[in-house]
């Protein structure tokens, strides 16, 4: 099983990246996170909302793999326990299933991006900085590993 994070935008603040980096690297070799950076749609007066969303869902469609599971952020999206996703990256991992996880841009993604997500899942009913769902985010895979396996890093 491999887990990748799509995630549109880039030129993320130093402290994003060095914690991404240190969680990750926490984790085993096996376990660690592929992140690729999709530029953002730079927005203007010329270019909806909608047409931002739909190009940047392109560049995000485009940069998945076949037979990925795929996951995809949103504040309307399902709110999920730690220990739901241990259980689900330990089932993923039993079967042998590769998983995207996709950070949409400053608007969300687009219904294309949604239309094929087997999970739709929000971090939280407030609304957090792109830099900061990156961090939630391995931090939260990084604990998911550790409920898995039985490290004490987790404290119910």
């Amino acid at each position: 099983m491999k887990i990748r994070l799509l995630a549109v935008g880039h030129k993320m603040p130093k402290w994003v990246q060095d914690t991404f980096n240190d969680y990750n690297q926490r984790l085993q070799k096996n376990q660690q996170i592929e992140l690729i950076e999709i530029a953002p749609i730079h927005r203007s007066k010329t270019i909806s909302i909608e047409k931002a969303k739909q190009q940047e869902g392109q560049l995000i469609l485009s940069a998945l793999k076949p037979g990925e599971k795929i996951l995809v952020l949103d504040e309307k999206g399902k709110a999920l326990s730690t220990k739901f996703l241990a259980q689900s990256i330990k089932n993923w991992q039993m079967d042998g299933d590769n998983v995207a996880i996709v950070i949409g841009g400053a608007d969300g993604v687009s219904v294309e991006v949604k239309q094929r997500a087997q999970i739709t899942w929000s971090l939280s009913l407030l609304t957090f900085p792109h830099p900061l769902v990156r961090v939630i985010l391995i931090e939260q895979i990084y604990r998911a590993f550790s409920i898995i396996a039985n490290h004490p890093y987790h404290r119910e």
